[in-house]
């Protein structure tokens, strides 16, 4: 993890530096927050909590680095800082409420504490203050004890999927494995990133159209449309990667989530690679209030012996 950050500070308090400096802090025992001042370059405040024994406790330090670029380089390996959206301190509404702050892992207590009105979820306890914020205390749990920086697998496929063919039937191509596609309600954060890769094997007939889908229970997050594969395929190896990123957490109609897909197959008469792209932000039908399931389906135009697909890989891994 990492120990100290580096920021470049172009004012402390209220006093503008003559030149910005470079100062670094410890990640244990500081607070970030989103901050904006007459001078354009400032995009986050660093603050130790009052009163400790720390010289600098007392002061603020006005850098240039965004509270996510603080944050990506604290929690370098392990992490050390876990990111909130304040909505109350002490009881007292934030105005603007909403405003993002960075708390040190090791140094809070977290609490459940649900106020619908509000927009509060949990209670983050630090040194003497309560920060009421719209995060659940279960997503903050998972950021305080995430390894941030490395991908790390959420799913294995540990066998072949069910060859989908001779059907026109909508039907999945993920089979069982290790680990888990289930994302628990209120788990999500911004900016949670997650790729799934799939690979297998795929015949068709000449002139055939496929249909791939990227489902979260009964949400759609992707579709390709119905796609012509052109002249015939025969025992092609298929890739299929999928990303996606969190936008925003919320009910239907708040939440929102960016996923682009990428099917291509490896022609093995000529070695020429064919296929398609598709994505789509859905900020209407995906939630995060509940809990999502990850399934992705092909379906053929028209059913026949001869159009065969199925996944022997499939690995789904957190990014971010």
């Amino acid at each position: 993890m990492a120990n100290q950050i580096q920021a470049t500070v172009y004012q402390i308090d209220g006093s503008p530096l003559t030149s910005p400096t470079e100062i670094s802090f410890l990640t244990s025992d500081i607070m970030i927050k989103e901050a904006t001042l007459p001078i354009a370059a400032v995009n986050a405040a660093i603050f130790y909590y009052p009163n400790t024994s720390n010289k600098l406790g007392s002061q603020v330090f006005y850098v240039s680095e965004t509270l996510s670029t603080l944050l990506t380089a604290a929690n370098v390996g392990n992490a050390t800082q876990v990111q909130a959206t304040v909505i109350q301190i002490d009881e007292d509404p934030q105005v603007p409420a909403g405003v993002q702050y960075t708390f040190p892992a090791s140094n809070i207590s977290i609490w459940e504490n649900v106020d619908a009105a509000a927009g509060v979820n949990a209670d983050i306890h630090y040194k003497n203050k309560t920060y009421s914020v719209a995060e659940t205390e279960d997503s903050l749990v998972i950021d305080a004890n995430n390894t941030l920086s490395l991908n790390y697998g959420l799913f294995a496929q540990t066998a072949n999927s069910t060859i989908i063919t001779n059907t026109t039937v909508e039907t999945s191509l993920i089979n069982g494995g290790v680990g888990s596609l289930i994302v628990p309600a209120n788990a999500f954060s911004v900016g949670y990133s997650y790729r799934a890769v799939f690979g297998g094997v795929i015949n068709a007939n000449n002139n055939q159209t496929i249909r791939i889908r990227v489902r979260t229970g009964g949400v759609l997050l992707l579709d390709s449309g119905l796609q012509n594969l052109g002249s015939s395929v025969i025992d092609d190896v298929w890739s299929l990667n999928i990303d996606f990123t969190i936008r925003q957490i919320g009910t239907a109609g708040v939440a929102s989530i960016v996923s682009l897909g990428s099917f291509h197959y490896t022609k093995t008469n000529n070695a020429s690679v064919q296929g398609f792209g598709f994505n789509v932000v859905n900020n209407t039908t995906f939630n995060t209030t509940i809990s999502n399931t990850l399934d992705v389906t092909a379906q053929w135009g028209s059913a026949s012996t001869g159009n065969n697909i199925y996944s022997d890989i499939f690995i789904l891994n957190k990014t971010y």
